[in-house]
């Protein structure tokens, strides 16, 4: 069981198909809303199930309705990697019929001590996907993440060829956005990083987004010939089919690094307030490619675990992060 955010869900999916590639007389049901599904679609011995938030499984009522829901998949344990009062009521259902349970750890105390102003401990915490194994460990499920295997890409609609075109380019994804500010890039230096990746002709730059987001997505690309808004023109379906076909994905510490990274797909990550210390960086990526703010001019980073404590004086923090620095990394990596 796993709900949200769409980052988290989709950090879910490395780990679950590991652990099928290797237990392959496992069979998962996963637990999570509707709009989730595409991401499990491909993953054989797995059975998606909607959470209806608000309607048939609203409320605690609700809860003990998803339980009964629940029994004719005959479920032998149950794995909370969500760790939530909704998914701990689930569990302890299970727990109470003699049930296996497990739950995600987390490390509350660890993230503290990681994004604390004073004392700070500034030393890298366990994965998120480190933390899902051992839950399945716990169930009798251990899972080695070492070599993963990653799904083919799948065949694109016409629709999504239409805007990429037939002639061959290096597909770069870029997502400007975060849930919170302090995980945003300046818009300004955004617009620079774009328009000098436009320069190379090798490359087509898709920009992706929310629909909410499509007007600063048009300023960013700025009516460049190689560079194209694809928020908001797809279905998630459609959208994940593109980002698996991607040379590389840019974007901050938010939900489209993961999904790029369920696909194998290199992504080069910014970090303003948050750190990849805390646990969140993209599957199976190096550390090099999280381009952090600086720590010199800026101590006290990290200063939040998801980005929604601001601290005076730090707002300019991912200016650090310099548009050569960027562009030389992307470069380097698509070469």
């Amino acid at each position: 069981m796993r709900l949200s955010a769409m980052g988290d869900v989709a950090m879910t999916v490395p780990v679950l198909r590991a652990l099928l590639q290797q237990h392959p007389d496992v069979k998962i049901t996963v637990i999570s809303r509707p709009f989730f599904q595409p991401l499990f679609q491909d993953i054989p011995n797995l059975v998606f199930f909607p959470f209806d938030a608000d309607g048939r499984h609203k409320g605690f009522l609700g809860l003990l309705q998803l339980y009964r829901d629940l029994k004719p998949f005959q479920i032998d344990a149950f794995a909370d990697l969500h760790n939530v009062l909704r998914s701990k009521i689930i569990r302890t259902f299970f727990l109470l019929s003699g049930k296996k349970v497990a739950f995600t750890d987390k490390a509350r105390a660890a993230k503290k001590a990681l994004t604390r102003l004073e004392n700070k401990t500034l030393n890298p915490l366990p994965t998120v996907f480190e933390r899902h194994a051992n839950v399945f460990k716990q169930l009798g499920f251990p899972i080695d993440l070492s070599k993963p295997t990653f799904p083919q890409k799948p065949k694109q609609d016409t629709a999504i060829l239409n805007i990429i075109g037939d002639e061959p380019k290096i597909l770069i994804g870029i997502a400007p956005f975060a849930q919170y500010d302090s995980k945003v890039y300046p818009l300004d230096l955004m617009k620079e990083v774009v328009s000098e990746l436009s320069k190379n002709k090798a490359y087509r730059l898709l920009l992706f987004g929310s629909k909410s987001e499509i007007k600063v997505l048009k300023e960013i690309s700025n009516n460049l010939d190689n560079a194209f808004v694809v928020a908001g023109k797809w279905s998630f379906t459609q959208e994940l089919q593109l980002i698996a076909h991607l040379n590389l994905m840019l974007s901050m510490d938010s939900g489209n690094a993961h999904l790029a990274a369920i696909y194998g797909v290199p992504a080069v990550t910014l970090w303003g307030a948050t750190h990849p210390f805390a646990g969140f960086s993209p599957f199976h990526q190096p550390i090099e490619n999280c381009l952090t703010s600086d720590r010199k001019q800026f101590p006290f980073l990290p200063t939040s675990v998801y980005g929604n404590k601001k601290v005076a004086g730090y707002e300019e923090a991912m200016r650090t992060i310099s548009v050569a620095s960027i562009l030389s990394k992307i470069n380097g990596i698509v070469k």
